[in-house]
């Protein structure tokens, strides 16, 4: 069975094609001439040149394939041109779906998000709970919003487009690495020296990648499926990090003003001024006043979601990032 992969140079994309090709599916990539192909590098999927933009080019790609995994997004919660996020997520979600129409795919699985996910009153929310999007802070969350309408509009008018929605996924691959890796790393580095009263989800990305194949073999086209595990706060993720590491959490835990201050100054001089990503994007702060809580029953359910212990991701995460020198880099 021949599958196309964006965002195959990511994360979550990367895991999935490398698991995909171990199946022995014939893999596909979309990689735009330039990208860090670590996450696939020294594997038999076959890298299409091509851009998420690009229609034709992803037609071409997707010629002769039984599915599409869409998993390319700008997923940053600091850019210089916040316009960029909204055509890379909003746009090239657009295109890609068009093409996998035009290229006749008739298996289509996007990646979405958590924070489409509504708050639950007292409890978790799940794939019912309404969402206002006027809560959504940032060009990532807003753009991610979009595209999932786009995706579930070109389901209503027969596109088969599964839609899946990661929480916070943990391992190894996370090249670049996404805000959730860079808590890790940064934990590692011993960067972190307070914390701040808020929560996740979280997930093997091992976990996410076989929940995107399930959802590719038994989602409905137009549903939701949230691919998360246990929600923890943050202060058991840094517990949990300890545990494994035997480095020290951080003791004191610092009100949201103090850190949403230091957010603003570190935009101010390494945002604006340096024009490279802030250490503590204010994008990020804004999004952890509200735990990140949900409910995974429908996708364990329905798909047969693994539920693989979170410290075992979380020990192979910081297992990658020393094997592949991150503790050693200076900050960029």
């Amino acid at each position: 069975m021949k599958v196309l992969v964006t965002g195959a140079t990511g994360f979550i994309g990367g895991n999935l094609a490398r698991m995909l090709w171990r199946d022995g599916y014939q893999v596909r990539a979309l990689v735009r001439p330039g990208s860090n192909t670590t996450a696939i590098d020294g594997t038999g999927i076959e890298p299409m040149p091509g851009d998420i933009l690009d229609r034709k080019s992803v037609a071409r790609a997707a010629q002769g394939c039984q599915a599409l995994f869409h998993c390319a997004a700008a997923y940053t919660f600091w850019s210089p041109d916040p316009k960029l996020v909204y055509r890379t997520n909003v746009e090239g979600t657009a295109t890609v779906l068009d093409a996998a129409g035009d290229a006749g795919v008739p298996k289509i699985v996007y990646t979405s998000t958590v924070s489409t996910i509504g708050f639950a009153p007292g409890g978790p929310g799940n794939e019912e709970t309404p969402l206002d999007p006027k809560i959504l802070t940032g060009a990532y969350k807003r753009s991610k919003y979009q595209a999932e309408q786009v995706a579930l509009d070109r389901a209503a008018q027969g596109l088969p487009v599964v839609v899946v929605n990661p929480t916070a996924p943990v391992g190894p691959w996370d090249v670049k690495p996404t805000p959730t890796g860079r808590v890790v790393l940064d934990f590692l580095k011993g960067r972190i020296p307070a914390y701040i009263s808020t929560g996740m989800n979280l997930v093997d990305v091992e976990d996410v990648a076989a929940g995107h194949i399930l959802a590719m073999k038994k989602g409905r086209p137009g549903q939701r499926y949230i691919l998360g595990n246990i929600n923890v706060t943050l202060m058991q993720l840094f517990s949990m990090l300890g545990e494994i590491t035997g480095l020290r959490p951080p003791r004191w835990q610092v009100p949201f003003w103090l850190v949403t201050a230091a957010g603003y100054l570190d935009q101010m001089v390494e945002g604006n001024l340096m024009g490279r990503e802030p250490r503590i994007p204010v994008e990020g702060i804004k999004a952890a006043r509200h735990p990140m809580y949900v409910d995974c029953t429908k996708a364990v359910d329905d798909l047969g979601l693994p539920q693989s212990p979170v410290e075992k991701a979380l020990a192979n995460a910081v297992h990658w990032f020393t094997e592949f020198g991150y503790l050693k880099r200076k900050a960029a």
